[in-house]
């Protein structure tokens, strides 16, 4: 018999995407995912398929650094569509059989120790691909909306389990989806919430790109080429995180709560915890993307060269050519893209023909 209280799911799916909500103190909430990026990739499949977009048996492929390659696999097999991966170099061989036990082709790129050339490298790839097989979809994690529709749900499950006060979310900007998605569906509600988005040195979204970071292995957090995702008018406050403070910041989570969660999520609990020392009475909501797994190696067996987290502080800047590592932070005030005049933002922004509209079950 199963606990009072607890579900029995028709996929694995649904037990991922929710959360496990710990309180890491007073006012600082994190929301623990074993791979966030299920709610992106569900939330497009199915947005997808009802729209006639795609239907099953068609293949969909992507480029990714890892989580939502293995996030887009298990849509794929759960609506019965096929999954083409153009993996990036940070995929390991226990993400890649992962993907290829589930089905999905996976296409890996050549060792790369410049993330920018890795990424460079995907996106010709599937260009490539889709000039061969047309009928492939691409999904374009990193610039089609409807990648932010998965994250309603999400916000749903904060409106109903947190306190309904003013709240401050913090994480990785990444391909903008995660952050922008859930708290777009947050302010929507009337809800005062404060958006603090965390970039690598090096990532051009934010203006680090004349930074390198040897020790970066934080692909997914930034970018070497523009994502159409981010809206850069969703974020009140931006930090900018090195490898060594990232580091410092997952051995920490472990060590105070025993909590094993990769390195974007290790950022964003250094981040959160010096805002919420700053905002003693606000909530604080971490965004924790994954486990720790994919960094055991390279991160965790080196724990004792971990610093100290209590001991770091960031630089406070007025503008970015101020920017300096390790740490930076500046009070962006929801101001757009500087580096582009965008368009507005509408959901699935590709042009590709409608196909026949199918059913799809939650």
């Amino acid at each position: 018999m199963a606990a009072r209280g607890a579900s029995v799911h028709e996929h694995i799916t649904d037990a991922l995407k929710t959360p496990d909500l710990v309180r890491l103190g007073g006012n600082v909430v994190l929301a623990r995912f074993e791979t966030m990026k299920v709610y992106a990739a569900l939330g497009a499949v199915r947005t997808l398929l009802r729209r006639g977009r795609v239907v099953p048996g068609q293949t969909l492929i992507d480029s990714s650094s890892g989580i939502y390659a293995l996030a887009l696999a298990m849509a794929c097999h759960r609506y019965g569509l096929r999954c083409h991966i153009v993996a990036s170099t940070t995929v390991d061989s226990v993400m890649r059989a992962q993907l290829e036990v589930l089905g999905a082709t996976v296409d890996p790129m050549p060792p790369s120790q410049n993330l920018r050339l890795d990424q460079e490298r995907r996106v010709r790839r599937v260009h490539e691909l889709l000039a061969d097989r047309p009928d492939f979809h691409w999904m374009r994690q990193y610039h089609d909306s409807v990648h932010y529709t998965g994250y309603r749900e999400f916000a749903d499950l904060v409106t109903g389990t947190l306190p309904d006060t003013p709240l401050t979310v913090v994480g990785a900007v990444g391909t903008g989806a995660s952050t922008g998605g859930l708290v777009q569906a947050l302010r929507e509600t009337g809800r005062g919430v404060r958006l603090v988005g965390i970039q690598p040195f090096g990532s051009v979204t934010f203006g680090s790109e004349h930074f390198s970071d040897p020790e970066a292995i934080i692909a997914g957090i930034g970018s070497s080429i523009p994502f159409e995702n981010v809206l850069h008018e969703l974020y009140d406050t931006v930090h900018w995180v090195d490898f060594r403070h990232a580091m410092a910041g997952a051995v920490g989570l472990m060590q105070e709560h025993a909590i094993f969660a990769g390195l974007s999520t290790g950022a964003a609990h250094l981040v959160a915890s010096w805002e919420a020392d700053r905002d003693p009475e606000g909530l604080h909501l971490v965004l924790g993307a994954d486990t720790g797994h994919r960094y055991a190696e390279r991160v965790f067996a080196r724990h004792t060269e971990a610093q100290d987290m209590r001991t770091l502080r960031p630089r406070p800047i007025q503008a970015l050519d101020e920017l300096r590592p390790p740490w930076s932070v500046m009070e962006w005030g929801r101001r757009p893209d500087p580096a582009t005049v965008r368009p507005d933002r509408r959901p699935d922004t590709d042009t590709a023909e409608p196909v026949s509209s199918v059913e799809v079950t939650p």
